[in-house]
């Protein structure tokens, strides 16, 4: 597709390696390169949303999503809970 902001060479190799029609290739690909861009900002206050709706406390999701930083695509400056209350409440 014209305009996307990944490498057609990606879709090509994993639509030969996979099988996968053309299209849902390029579907998958732009759909995790989305998730790598998300802001830390909107990490943040997505998973807080989603541990929430799991009924976890603010003690136990904290550390969680600190440690969930680490694992981000280009990483995350270390944040102390304030920080992470900031971005959730600010």
């Amino acid at each position: 597709m014209v305009g996307d902001s990944f490498p057609q060479d990606l879709v090509r190799y994993l639509a030969a390696s996979t099988g996968l029609p053309q299209p849902t290739t390029v579907r998958v690909v732009a759909d995790i390169n989305a998730y790598y861009n998300e802001t830390i900002e909107a990490y943040v206050r997505r998973r807080h949303a989603e541990l929430r709706a799991k009924n976890r406390k603010n003690d136990e999701i904290w550390p969680q999503i600190a440690a969930e930083l680490v694992n981000r695509r280009f990483t995350a400056p270390d944040l102390t809970q304030r920080q992470l209350r900031r971005i959730v409440y600010g």
